[in-house]
């Protein structure tokens, strides 16, 4: 036993030496974030973020066409809670259905457990929201870090590792998170563009968010070696009765 943990250890330790440092690397990022935050450090650039994406004649008036304000909006509606709830159901119920109770519990754990991490972190900080430009989407809670951004990235990137699981061809997978990684960002980007987030409020989001999928993808997979939990696999699902290939 101990033999077999040690060859599967040495077999994939470059994937979970990579692994931690970018866990390790999202954590420090946040940490870093919220101490300069707090010290007041990140006005000058955040302040400077916010109104570079602004006319210069009327900080009232987002750059662009009136038409990009609405595809903001649109867009970060993709990281709003009556979305990712949404989509996060739809995901579970489908995995249940399949019978894949762990993937369906790492699915659950991961987005329930950052909107609770979330929800601490923004009343353990209580940043208050941009006042330099008016708010283009109604916003209530505080501002850091970025429930949107974090929430996104939590819940595209623990999806979007379910489905490369799936998935056998490699330049899949890596399409399909690439496209998860894809929508977090904009969904952050929109909250900037809209002015109901300072530009570092997003930053922590991103890190605090990408951490946690991928320490509670971490897990699963250890689940999953020390056979816990099942793997997700396509092939395995049972075939249609009558059918003889």
């Amino acid at each position: 036993m101990r033999h077999r943990i040690v060859t599967e250890l040495r077999e994939h330790f470059a994937g979970l030496l990579i692994l931690a440092s970018v866990i390790a690397g999202g954590l420090w990022g946040f940490v870093e974030l919220a101490d300069e935050v707090a010290d007041g450090e990140t006005r000058s650039f955040d302040r400077a973020v916010m109104l570079a994406l602004r006319s210069t004649s009327d900080v009232n008036d987002p750059l662009g066409p009136a038409w990009i304000e609405q595809v903001a909006r649109d867009i970060t509606s993709l990281g709003g809670a009556p979305v990712l709830v949404l989509i996060t159901l739809a995901a579970v119920g489908f995995l249940l259905f399949i019978r894949h109770w762990g993937a369906a519990i790492f699915v659950a754990v991961s987005v329930i457990g950052g909107t609770l991490i979330s929800n601490f972190l923004k009343s353990w900080f209580d940043r208050p929201r941009p006042d330099l430009v008016p708010h283009a989407v109604e916003v209530t809670s505080a501002s850091f870090p970025s429930g949107h951004a974090m929430l996104a990235m939590i819940t595209y990137l623990t999806l979007g590792a379910v489905l490369a699981e799936i998935e056998r061809s490699r330049i899949v997978r890596i399409y399909i998170l690439v496209w998860a990684v894809l929508l977090a960002l904009l969904v952050g980007l929109s909250r900037v563009y809209l002015g109901v987030h300072w530009p570092t409020d997003v930053l922590a989001g991103w890190c605090i968010g990408s951490s946690w999928a991928l320490l509670c993808g971490a897990i699963a997979l250890w689940l999953r070696s020390r056979g816990v939990i099942e793997a997700v696999d396509a092939t395995a699902r049972e075939r249609p009765r009558g059918s003889h290939h």
